[in-house]
């Protein structure tokens, strides 16, 4: 077998410096593609075409798969690669404005808790795309009054404890004609707090994804109406904003929404935790189990370090406000109690039968659930 010093080919720095020299030209090919991007933003800002465009996509990422086959590309990476791309893009165009009308009329926006993540996020997206934002905080010269009465629409993002004490105190100063929101993760008290205290139009809200998302684009915000008169034009702006920087409106009643939280929160937080304090508890070294990691495991630890590396007063705050959390703690409690009796027993039919409970529980998401664990298991094990 040749050795290093025996390879008759060119040297691996060479190489290495060559691989380079592409990557260049592949950064600049797409510098140039994203300077096409911008006049794409600004063709579809000038004629109201919406940003996405599905038959496009579909028909872009079916072409790029055909034509890797035949340069010896997997297809399948390929597409990853152009999905990225695609999300990059539609980010790119929101960012420029592609989907705020151009004759838009700025508003004065007061976010009151602004220099919170969330709060800082949200006043953000305002300004992106062309409203006056006023910030109120603790330390700011603007009081929470002030912003209260200027603003045309007022958003409140504060902890939840503190959350009913703040809309009642500014509530009554925001003016009748004026939009008011929360971003809590509850909704029926604050919404109702916001009625009881206001004249306003009142619209809670609650963006289903965390401060530090590297990007807008296809997350969720739960729109959950208080008070919104007949004909009244916030509803609609604020869905048009929302939608233009790329965010997914749900709209919904705020009991309706508590209802979803108690399972998309409050149960995943809950096993979550009771996953991390079970580590804790049987004094696991969890550096040492990585060693002998799977992928699953892998990211069952990176969520529940993730969960337990932020603050326990955001988490403490989601299960002790929503009405259902003793509820949901009891049922995955006798979910557990019951798992442990039967692998305790030996029983194989009881958990055969459980299994089968489950899954049809899951119904047809369960094929979604294996090709979209896959797909991120595989990027997992690239960055391993």
């Amino acid at each position: 077998m040749p050795t290093g010093a025996d390879h008759q080919g060119r040297p691996l720095a060479v190489l290495r410096a060559m691989i380079d020299s592409v990557d260049h030209e592949i950064l600049q090919l797409m510098a140039r593609r994203n300077g096409l991007v911008a006049e794409v933003a600004a063709f579809k800002r000038a004629t109201g075409k919406a940003i996405r465009d599905f038959d496009r996509e579909r028909e872009l990422l079916e072409d790029r798969r055909s034509r890797a086959v035949p340069l010896g590309l997997s297809p399948e990476v390929i597409e990853s690669i152009w999905r990225l791309t695609l999300w990059a893009s539609r980010d790119r165009q929101a960012a420029l404005k592609a989907e705020v009308p151009e004759n838009i009329e700025p508003r004065t926006v007061a976010v009151i808790g602004g220099r919170g993540e969330m709060g800082a996020c949200m006043a953000g997206m305002f300004a992106d795309l062309g409203h006056a934002v006023m910030i109120a905080d603790l330390g700011t010269q603007l009081t929470n009054e002030e912003a209260a009465r200027h603003a045309d629409v007022v958003v409140v993002s504060v902890p939840i404890d503190a959350t009913d004490e703040v809309i009642r105190a500014i509530g009554p100063l925001v003016r009748e004609d004026a939009l008011l929101m929360d971003l809590t993760s509850i909704k029926a008290a604050p919404v109702r707090a916001m009625v009881e205290s206001s004249r306003a139009t009142v619209i809670g809200a609650h963006p289903l994804f965390g401060p530090s998302v590297h990007s807008l684009q296809g997350q969720r915000i739960v729109l959950t109406p208080g008070r919104v008169p007949e004909g009244d034009a916030w509803m609609p702006w604020l869905q048009a904003m929302l939608h233009a920087r790329g965010l997914n409106a749900l709209v919904t009643t705020p009991e309706a929404h508590d209802d979803a939280m108690a399972i998309v929160q409050v149960l995943t937080h809950f096993s979550t935790e009771v996953l991390g304090r079970t580590l804790d508890n049987l004094n696991v070294a969890v550096g040492e189990t990585l060693e002998f990691t799977s992928p699953v495991y892998l990211m069952d630890m990176l969520l529940t370090a993730r969960h337990f590396a932020q603050s326990s007063a955001l988490y403490a705050s989601i299960q002790m406000h929503n009405p259902r959390t003793g509820e949901v703690a009891d049922a995955f409690v006798a979910a557990a109690t019951e798992l442990r009796d039967i692998a305790s027993r030996g029983d194989r039919e009881a958990f055969a039968a459980m299994f089968r409970s489950v899954r049809d529980r899951f119904g047809p998401f369960r094929d979604q659930a294996l090709e979209q664990s896959s797909y991120l298991i595989d990027r997992l094990v690239e960055r391993a």
